[in-house]
């Protein structure tokens, strides 16, 4: 009997043992090379964890049928399975590397890599291929517009002159009231790595290929700590890669209404190792209103390429002529007659801009070990500008180049703690030569277009920014995450006139010859705090800042020849509570976003009168008030039907919101005008408590996508904008629109060959709407879409080898 019993005790005693001490066993591979990844870190069901040995084998501990493992490792894509917790064979995991990844390039808007949209505490908005191809994937702004909340872009051409507005932040200070509708600033924008936004902080977007791209994301709100003077946001554009053992040609045709044609050739190989695509396109379209015409040439090349288990390298070149008929601005009168004919000084001086550049960036990384590596890259860009508009001429040729390198670290200090975190730095300068011109008649040509008469300025500016900054990410038991990092922006301006002479050249003249300020020291710290339960969703709370330094023409009084010695940075503030989730069996996939956003010392004008105080002869900036920014972002996709064996592959649902509440608070701006007893004289008018102009309060997106399993696909969309005023005393205000859009097409593959047939229509409604409003600068104001239905369809044939 005791024999028995102690037979019967070991059996439960083995039963428990094996219970407790059951252990999964595998092993950490290169997904290309096979060989082992020694130092991964591998998390059982988000707690337990063990690193791989230097053979990449590892052993855990698990209980239960069913366990979640995590592994991660720096330089490539984090890894997440079920396994049985009794598997008797060695499991595999093929770990793939971050270069040779399709469509996942996302801002690095935290110091922890890698991480799914559950784990970032800050509102990042992705656009895929899909979305960015849902109408004729030539045009930004309609992918942006339609998909992601709290961002408006507007164009004042027919594919040029691109702005973006960030939570009512998107433009510069013009000399017409508090916002500036001739260049884009506020926003640090990125194509493939390298900086489109020049040293000063100005985004010019007419040369970039929208047409070409493959992913594009958003962070929304101040960005200070890792993009330096990123006041408003950050925007990366990601260009095609290929997948791996990828070897293609294909040729796409599109046409439309308006004159509307687009070509684009492409050639890829790609390997295990490397992959180079190259792509020219051709894009032109006579537009809808008179001289409203473009054409664009692009030429683009990039490549991947694994030099061993530790180093990649990529590699982006691009070329691009780019010219863009303007026809001005409408008058509200002819807008709301639908008199489209423009503005007769823009048509006379032959407006336009025409773009030619030269882009080129190269990256390196460098794994040191499964803790720390680093990315490294020098880029650099030329160009050759010139423009003419109802002022005059502009010619210029600015040169940018810089360098930016980021050093990512990951530890783990505990079984449920890591540490995650990004140290680095960028620097850009430009040098750039601008020349200004009055225009008239041509005298030996009457009917022809104004020619160049006299030369206005002559300048030569070099401007230059440096940032360094590290961010780190904690995380921490129970899914909490902490973030926390700091970054700091310099700016040094100057700016040389060499028409000095003409004017200056006598004794006791003041004024300077060379112009020079410098912003140094501008710190912007980041604060946030995220929770997750489980995979599902999270929460979070963030806190962040960011500064804007005026621009070389901001710190010269022209008229004078002073220099503008008063000038500061402006500072944006934001907090902000939101939550993610990604629920129903990955189903339903929302964001909503609360945020408040303060931009303090906001410059404005002071209005310098005549003699006969009865003209302003000149403004001149100095900081204003305050922006007061309130608002409520919501987006929700949610997947009906996802089956590959159903007739309906896909049925999908997309809907986003925006509620702006933003005002100005203790904002003044000086003109000359009529007082109340109908004389001229200096006015002051106070915007305080007013609506800040140029944004719509309102915005609603609604859309349906779906996907066959016989090929057909195809999407219906809608889109609302309410009324909004465009003059900052608010007694000017744009109607609201809808807008309807949709699009058919039918895919196959036929051996080697895949096709795409498609044909859409846009504004199916016929509505009258606006491509941009031209904020404080009446009688100007509109810039018209086409206001009737107007259509486009291609074809895309693509030969696999």
């Amino acid at each position: 009997m005791k024999i028995l019993g102690i037979i019967l005790l070991c059996i439960v005693s083995l039963n428990i043992l094996v219970a407790q001490g059951s252990q999964l066993k595998g092993k950490v591979v290169d997904a290309n090379s096979m060989l082992p990844l020694s130092g991964a870190n591998i998390t059982l069901n988000g707690s337990n964890g063990v690193v791989s040995d230097k053979n990449g084998v590892f052993a855990i501990s698990c209980n239960g049928e069913s366990v979640n493992i995590k592994v991660t490792y720096i330089g490539y894509k984090k890894y997440e399975n079920n396994f049985k917790c009794n598997e008797n064979e060695l499991i595999v995991v093929n770990m793939v590397a971050d270069a040779f990844q399709l469509g996942n390039v996302e801002v690095t808007a935290s110091s922890n890599f890698n991480k799914s949209q559950l784990e970032q505490a800050s509102s990042i908005a992705k656009i895929d291929a899909v979305a960015l191809n849902r109408s004729t994937g030539l045009y930004l702004d309609d992918a942006i517009n339609a998909n992601i909340p709290g961002v408006t872009m507007q164009r004042r051409s027919e594919s040029g002159g691109q702005q973006i507005n960030i939570r009512g932040y998107g433009n510069g200070m013009g000399f017409k009231g508090v916002s500036n509708n001739f260049d884009g600033q506020g926003v640090k924008m990125y194509l493939n790595g390298i900086p489109i936004t020049d040293a000063e902080g100005l985004t010019v977007m007419d040369d970039i290929d929208f047409g070409t791209l493959s992913s594009a994301e958003v962070l929304k709100g101040p960005a200070g700590t890792l993009y330096g003077m990123a006041i408003s946001g950050v925007v990366n554009l990601q260009s095609e890669i290929l997948p791996q053992n990828t070897k293609a040609v294909s040729q796409e045709i599109m046409g439309g209404s308006y004159g509307l044609l687009r070509t684009t050739t492409r050639l890829g190989v790609a390997g295990n190792n490397s992959s180079l695509l190259i792509s020219y396109g051709h894009q032109k379209s006579d537009g809808f209103m008179v001289h409203t015409n473009s054409e664009k040439d692009f030429v683009n090349l990039t490549g991947s390429f694994r030099l061993n288990d530790n180093q990649s390298m990529n590699a982006y070149l691009g070329y691009i002529d780019s010219y863009d008929a303007r026809n001005g601005e409408l008058t509200k009168a002819q807008y709301d007659s639908f008199d489209y004919s423009g503005n007769p000084r823009y048509i006379k001086n032959d407006a336009h801009s025409a773009v030619r550049t030269f882009r080129a960036g190269f990256g390196h990384t460098y794994r040191l070990n499964s803790h720390i590596s680093n990315t490294s890259s020098l880029f650099g860009s030329s160009q050759s500008m010139d423009q003419s508009s109802a002022g005059g001429w502009t010619d210029k040729t600015p040169i940018n180049y810089g360098f930016r390198t980021v050093f990512e670290k990951f530890f783990n200090l505990s079984d449920e703690i890591t540490l995650s975190g990004i140290t680095g730095l960028e620097v850009q300068k430009m040098n750039a030569f601008t020349q200004g011109f009055g225009m008239g008649a041509d005298s030996t040509n009457l009917n022809n277009y104004n020619i160049i008469t006299q030369i206005r300025s002559n300048q030569f500016t070099t401007n230059s920014t440096y940032s360094y900054f590290t961010q780190w990410t904690v995380s921490l038991p129970m899914q909490f995450a902490f973030t926390a990092g700091i970054g700091v922006s310099n700016m040094s301006l100057k700016l040389e006139d060499r028409l000095w002479a003409l004017n200056n050249n006598h004794p006791n003249n003041n004024n300077l010859k060379v112009y020079e300020n410098s912003y140094n020291n501008l710190i912007s710290p980041t604060i946030a705090l995220n929770k997750k339960f489980g995979e599902e969703l999270s929460v979070y709370a963030s806190y962040s800042v960011a500064h804007k330094a005026p621009i070389s023409s901001n710190i010269l009084i022209a008229t004078t020849g002073e220099m503008n010695v008063g000038l500061k940075p402006e500072k944006g503030t934001q907090i902000e509570i939101g939550t993610k989730g990604n629920m129903l069996d990955n189903s339903l996939y929302y964001t909503v976003a609360l945020f408040n956003t303060k931009y303090e010392d906001k410059f404005t004008t002071i209005a310098v009168a005549n003699p006969e105080n009865t003209a302003t002869l000149y403004t001149y900036l100095v900081n204003g008030g305050t922006l007061n920014n309130k608002g409520l972002e919501l987006m929700l996709t949610y997947k009906v039907i996802e089956s590959n064996s159903n007739f309906i592959k896909l049925l999908q649902t997309t809907t986003n919101f925006t509620y702006s509440d933003f005002k100005y608070e203790d904002y003044q701006f000086e003109k000359v005008g009529k007082n109340s007893a109908k004389k001229d004289t200096t006015i002051i008018e106070d915007y305080s408590g007013k609506a800040v102009a140029g944004v719509a309060p309102y915005v609603f997106n609604i859309g349906v996508d779906f996907d066959t399993k016989v090929g057909i696909y195809g999407n219906v969309f809608y889109n609302y904008r309410s009324s909004m005023p465009y003059t900052s005393d608010g007694l000017n205000e744009a109607s609201s629109y809808s807008l309807v859009n949709a699009k058919l097409g039918f895919k196959q593959s036929v051996s080697n060959f895949d096709f795409d047939l498609y044909a859409g229509a846009n504004n199916i409604s016929g509505a009258q709407y606006y491509n941009m409003v031209f904020v404080n600068q009446l009688p100007d104001a509109y810039i018209p879409g086409p206001n009737e239905i107007n259509f486009f369809g291609g074809v895309n044939i693509k030969y696999n080898f």
